[in-house]
Formats: structure tokens, sequence, C-alpha cells
């Protein structure tokens, strides 16, 4: 793989550097520099901005309004956004659902849903995981019964990212009890509005109202909502999910974070003298830095090999891994970085609105929240612990 830009992707770099200079509000950016928590119009104004560029889209084909980027021009705007302090896109629609549709959707879903995730009318969100069924993913059980037209749906969702915000919701069902486990899945789209659902809150370790309980009692889900055929949608969760794991490696977030480790380092002293000037400290920047170069060449190794419209493989497992330790490992340093006054957790300096003194400083707000908050990555998306499983069978052949 050659590791240099060409002088076309170069251009392209400075053609997003220009874009961002002169469309993402300020104000959003220096929320998400300070860490603070934004607010669902936040995410619209920025999807909306992108949208109007032709820009929302970068993963899917052009004839369905995609951008028709390589996977390089890809990265280099996903890493671009990231240091511009732009707001992370919201991937259940666009990034997560709309690839399924557009693989194994009807003309008709395909004509309905995908101008409705282009235009920011729907706000999706994921119902996968269950209490009985995490990791396991295989072993959820909700239940989808056919009743004429209609599918009837019970059951319960959890750990639904922004769940609040949406009014559709793209479900793992199970549609035949007596099928092996993968083979009795259907995967729906629905309605949040239909009766019978109901959202109820989980307040987060961080303080924040992030994730929820989705409850389904005798909801009813037309038929022509079945993505793919019935009994096979364990076929479109895995296309879904090795999309979400290599995105997970989150490169340019990782950057952007660890651009801010530095700052705070220099800003913060001991015994007189900057941080970053410990040796110690120094070392485990520096460990980070090198962990965080190396899963950058493994992402874009990974990516190049799915360029002609190929599904990334098991591989996409260490991305996963790799890059939610690395995020770990930065709130870590972050936190060490401010000592003792990384301690007081002030959920009001998080707030969208808050437009007050700081403690301490503008940057001591976030980190505490934001290493209690990032404990999850190892977990969501397929715990780390089953992605290691993956590899052994899959890349490893144990």
């Amino acid at each position: 793989m050659n590791i240099h830009f060409t002088p076309e992707e170069q251009a392209f770099r400075q053609e997003v550097q220009a874009f961002l200079r002169s469309n993402l509000p300020d104000d959003l950016a220096r929320k998400v520099r300070l860490g603070r928590r934004l607010a669902k119009s936040d995410h619209q104004r920025w999807q909306k901005i992108l949208s109007q560029q032709g820009w929302y889209a970068v993963n899917w084909p052009v004839e369905h309004g995609g951008t028709g980027w390589s996977v390089v021009q890809k990265h280099i705007f996903d890493e671009e956004c990231a240091a511009a302090g732009a707001p992370r896109i919201v991937s259940f629609g666009v990034n997560m659902v709309a690839p399924v549709i557009i693989r194994f959707g009807t003309p008709a879903q395909k004509d309905y849903y995908l101008p409705r995730i282009l235009s920011g009318e729907d706000w999706w969100c994921q119902g996968y995981s269950e209490p009985g069924a995490g990791s396991d993913l295989a072993s959820l059980k909700t239940r989808a019964h056919r009743d004429g037209d209609h599918y009837v749906v019970n059951g319960q969702k959890t750990w639904t990212t922004l769940g609040q915000h949406a009014n559709r919701i793209f479900c793992l069902v199970r549609t035949d009890t007596g099928a092996k486990k993968q083979e009795g899945i259907s995967f729906l789209l629905i309605d949040m509005d239909t009766p019978g659902i109901t959202v109820r809150p989980i307040i987060t370790l961080d303080g924040e109202h992030e994730v929820n309980e989705v409850f389904f009692d005798n909801v009813r889900v037309p038929v022509e909502n079945l993505v793919g055929e019935e009994n096979c949608g364990w076929t479109s969760a895995k296309y879904l999910l090795t999309h979400e794991r290599t995105g997970q490696a989150g490169i340019g977030l990782s950057k952007a974070a660890l651009e801010q480790l530095k700052r705070i380092a220099m800003a913060e002293t001991v015994h007189g003298r900057p941080l970053i000037e410990d040796p110690m400290f120094r070392a485990r920047i520096a460990e980070v830095e090198m962990r965080l170069v190396a899963v950058e060449m493994s992402t874009l190794r990974i990516l190049a090999a799915t360029r002609d419209g190929g599904v990334p493989g098991a591989e996409s497992s260490l991305l996963k891994i790799q890059g939610s330790e690395i995020r770990q490992a930065i709130t870590n340093l972050m936190r060490k970085a401010l000592g003792p006054n990384a301690l007081p957790f002030l959920e009001h300096e998080l707030e969208p609105d808050f437009d007050g003194d700081p403690l301490y400083q503008d940057y001591s707000a976030a980190p505490a929240s934001q290493y209690f908050n990032m404990r999850k990555l190892s977990i969501y998306g397929g715990s780390n612990e089953i992605q290691k499983n993956i590899i052994a069978k899959m890349v490893l052949e144990l």
C-alpha cells in the first residue's frame, strides 16, 4: 500500500478544509472542542449543511445521492471534520440502515426511505441489543408473528442510542422460534409513533441521557417494512455490523482528542514546568500516538480492499478493538493530566447553552465525563472479547 497521499488527494484535503472554514458554525465547533453535550438541533444543523453540499451520504452509491468518493477521500473527510471540531455524524440512518436498504431493500423502500434520510426528515435509531442479547445478538427474544398484512411485534430493546429523538427504528426480530438462532431472524423498519411503543431513558455513568430502553407491546408493522426475506435478517445484520465496526475505529476522533491531550499537557504544569516536558508523561503520549498511527494504516488497508463494493471482513474487529482501547487511553491521560482538577463533575458546564465561567479552565469540564463515557466503547457494537473470538475463528481459524 502506498501510504503517501497523491496530489489529487492533497487537493481534496484542501477543498475539505476550505469548506469547513466557510461552513462549520463557530459556536458548533466550540461546543465539540470543549466536549459540550449537543442538542438534536445541533446535529440537524450540521446535517443540513452537509446535505446542501452533497457531502452527507459519503458511503452511498452516486445514483442514490452519494459522493462517489474513494476510501481515501472518505478517510480524509472524516479526519478533517474531526480536526475542525465538526459534530460527529449520527450514523444510524445514513451509515447503518441506509446501506442495508440499498443492498437488500425493495425499489419502493429505496424510493421512500433514502430521500427522507438525506433530507433529515427521518431520524433513525437501532433496535439490536436486548437485556439477554447483547454480544450474543442471535439470542434475541423480541418476537414478530405474521397477522395478515402486518407483523405483530412484542419484546424489548435496550441501549438504544438517541432513541428519544428518533421517529424510526430498524429492528432485528424473531419470526421463527423453531429455527436455528440465526435462521429465524428478520429485519424490520418500524415507525416509532406506532401505538404500543414505549421509550424509557437510561442515564449513563457520566450523567447523560444518551441511551434508552424501548418496549414493544403488540406493535403492528406493515409487511412491506420487511427488508429482505423473512427469516433471513441475519444476513442484513452482519452486513450492517461490519460497516459499523470499521467506523468504530474513530481515527479522526482519536487524532483530534490526541491534539487536545497535548494542548492540556502543554498548559498544565508540574514543578513549574509544562507537563508535556515530563519524560514519563511524554512516553505515554508517544505510545498512544504510535498505536493510533498503526491503526490508521490498518484501517486504510482494510478499506482499500472494499473499494470495489466489497464488505469489510472479520479484520474490522481488529479496528474496533484497537480503536476503542486508544480512545479510552487518551481520555485516561487527559484525566491524569488535570489531576485533582478533573475530579469535579460539573454537568452544568457541559450543557449546550452554558455561558458562564468555568470552575477551572474551559477544557477541564469534559475529561472526567469523557473518561466515564468511553468505558462503553469496548462493550457496544460487540464487546472486545467477542471481537477477539471472531478474529480467532475467522482470521486465525482456531
